[in-house]
């Protein structure tokens, strides 16, 4: 094998955020919207992302003692604008094309994350991990930093609808802003962690048992507790609000707040109504929905 394509799932974050950072659950689901890497054997070698690519590629070789040349092309079709977990993607589709193009050799799904992982680690310096996993997996996944627990729950009929706030989300910023608060005000937050974990639990069943109404009702709770942290911000607010009043189940951010996503759960018969709600508040559909593949080469 000379080449091969490969491709990995975007994510949504569910439920669990910030709370997952320190060691705790949350649900998060694979979309539609994938991410393609093409490798090639090549006399020398060539890539356009230096980051994750280059630190998967060099990381590769460092543990299997390989020596190969590849050329490494990124294609997506979605925008890393919208924090839909291109970076995560694209860590998962390089390090699995190098295992088959190289070696083979079809990883282990855990033996992949756990490599991915400490390729963003070395990135990034920071992260759960829950994004990696969703491109491995696919589908909704119970997830525990660092993947102590990755739990596939299967659903991918969820009836998801995702906007965009029109800002680009500081992740780090974010995390950093929690952070700052849990050691001037450490009870409160892990007071807030503590139920956000409940939610999550409770959401956990409720996937499984594909009860919409109780997911989007543990859904507004959650967003309650993200506002508590200081996350959120008057345009994810509006968009949550426009969603819930035209019909929505429930709905909040998804990702680390700050910009990025919101998600609602959209019943079939007033979808187009949340979509219109949320269009008139300035919020950017995306036309995506939950899809259960995870990695895989493409033909």
């Amino acid at each position: 094998m000379d080449k091969i394509v490969v491709s990995a799932p975007g994510k949504l974050l569910l439920m669990g955020e910030h709370a997952v950072i320190y060691d705790n659950p949350c649900l998060v689901g694979a979309i539609d919207k994938r991410l393609k890497v093409t490798i090639e054997k090549s006399d020398s070698d060539s890539w356009t992302d230096e980051k994750f690519v280059g630190t998967a590629v060099r990381n590769f070789r460092k543990v299997y003692a390989i020596a190969s040349a590849v050329r490494i092309f990124v294609n997506s079709d979605f925008s890393s604008n919208y924090g839909l977990g291109s970076s995560s993607a694209i860590t998962v589709s390089t390090t699995y094309g190098l295992y088959k193009i190289l070696l083979n050799k079809e990883p282990d799904k855990k033996e992949l994350f756990d490599f991915c992982y400490k390729v963003v680690l070395e990135v990034q310096g920071l992260s759960s991990g829950f994004d990696i996993a969703a491109a491995i997996y696919g589908g909704v996944l119970y997830f525990q930093t660092g993947g102590k627990t990755i739990e596939p729950l299967g659903d991918s009929n969820l009836p998801l609808l995702t906007a965009y706030s029109g800002v680009k989300a500081d992740t780090v910023s974010m995390i950093n802003l929690v952070k700052e608060k849990m050691t001037t005000y450490q009870k409160g937050v892990e007071e807030i962690f503590k139920n956000i974990v409940n939610l999550v639990e409770e959401a956990k069943i409720a996937v499984r048992e594909k009860d919409w109404q109780r997911l989007g009702t543990l859904m507004n709770f959650n967003q309650n507790y993200l506002e508590d942290l200081g996350v959120s911000t008057e345009k994810l607010n509006d968009m949550i609000m426009a969603a819930r009043k035209a019909g929505a189940y429930g709905a909040k951010l998804s990702g680390a707040g700050g910009g990025d996503c919101m998600i609602a759960i959209a019943p079939n018969e007033k979808r187009l109504n949340i979509e219109e709600a949320i269009k008139n508040v300035g919020g950017e559909i995306i036309e995506t929905k939950l899809s259960n593949d995870g990695v895989r080469i493409e033909p």
